[in-house]
């Protein structure tokens, strides 16, 4: 990533509020598979510097804006990472929400950016989305339902036991 351009054809760009930098940080620290790229711009109005930046997280490119306390995250929007193993959900599940951030229900947490993150096994869709068995889904989600973190036994039980 060696300029501030648009890596994809749909780019989620993110607003962020004085904390652009270590999010880049964070986010780098915690997803092995994964590059950032930290760039400065004046704006020509009121000349004030912001920061831009482009990152990668696995295959996703992202761009960013360290622009002022205007926006902030909503969990309107999250970021569904299909994970491979119980070994990834767990490690996601602590290391994501450290030092400020908040766990939900269904897997979902808050990092300390105020960003939504959804932590999945990458089943999940076969279990209740793309299951032939409207029984066994409804089973899965009810187990689904019970739990903040995912674990992934539980969900197979749910979908095996009659």
């Amino acid at each position: 990533m060696a300029t501030f351009k648009a890596l994809q054809k749909v780019n989620p760009f993110l607003w962020f509020n004085g904390n652009l930098e270590e999010a880049l940080k964070f986010y780098t620290s915690v997803f092995k598979n994964s590059e950032s790229e930290l760039s400065s711009l004046t704006d020509a109005r009121s000349g004030h510097k912001m920061l831009v930046a482009t990152f990668r997280i696995e295959d996703q490119h992202f761009m960013a804006l360290d622009g002022g306390p205007m926006f902030t995250f909503s969990p309107a929007v999250s970021f569904y990472i299909d994970c491979n193993d119980q070994e990834e959900i767990d490690y996601l599940w602590e290391t994501l929400p450290a030092n400020g951030g908040k766990t939900s229900q269904c897997g979902w947490l808050e990092d300390k950016f105020g960003v939504t993150w959804q932590i999945a096994p990458a089943m999940m869709s076969d279990l209740l989305y793309n299951n032939p068995d409207p029984a066994k889904a409804q089973r899965v989600m009810a187990a689904m339902m019970q739990m903040t973190k995912i674990d992934i036994q539980q969900l197979q039980d749910a979908n095996d036991n009659d």
